[in-house]
């Protein structure tokens, strides 16, 4: 199934998948509804996709006029598949793509001004790796400018209820086997 940017300045143009099955990209139809939750706010912010995979959803947040996104996934044959996909898009020039573990990224304190209104993290399944990031980003809140979000991309059955010291979960969404969960920052 082929992958495309919905909306924006690379509107229609297709992206690569990464070769293999270790990533599972994000279907349009859940896409789509994301971006429609988000609206306007995805207008001039900064994003850190944090298990970058094929990078469509940060590459439609760039192309829906997001600042910038940092990409982040351990595995070196993703990190090409992004950088193939960003040039395809002609939106290299916002953002950054590294090879590294995103739990070895969030373990380092936030430099000054590095924060993001938005975090996504959609990480293999079935392995509690959304839980162990959120906790990171809990732990060092400065990675989420307040009134940020953190998406978690999700298999409805990995859901549990968990409490945290910075953050809120506000809003749930559901679309067959993929569960949107959104949990924020409150501001001062």
């Amino acid at each position: 199934m082929p992958i495309r940017v919905i909306a924006g300045k690379a509107k229609g143009r297709k992206l690569k998948t990464v070769p293999g099955d270790s990533t599972r990209p994000v279907m349009d139809r859940v896409k789509e509804n994301l971006f429609n939750i988000l609206g306007a706010d995805v207008r001039g912010s900064r994003w850190l996709d944090l298990f970058g995979g094929t990078g469509s959803v940060g590459i439609e947040a760039l192309s829906r006029d997001a600042a910038y996104c940092l990409f982040l996934d351990t595995s070196r044959a993703a990190i090409e598949t992004i950088r193939d996909n960003l040039r395809t898009t002609g939106l290299e020039a916002s953002a950054d793509v590294r090879r590294i573990s995103a739990f070895a990224f969030l373990d380092q304190p936030p430099a000054e001004g590095e924060g993001f209104e938005v975090i996504y993290i959609a990480p293999p399944q079935y392995k509690g790796m959304w839980q162990r990031a959120l906790d990171m980003i809990d732990a060092q809140p400065g990675w989420l400018l307040p009134d940020g979000i953190a998406v978690v991309q999700i298999d409805p059955k990995e859901y549990l209820e968990l409490s945290f010291q910075n953050l809120n979960l506000y809003d749930q969404r559901r679309y067959g086997k993929t569960m949107l969960c959104f949990y924020e920052r409150p501001g001062s």
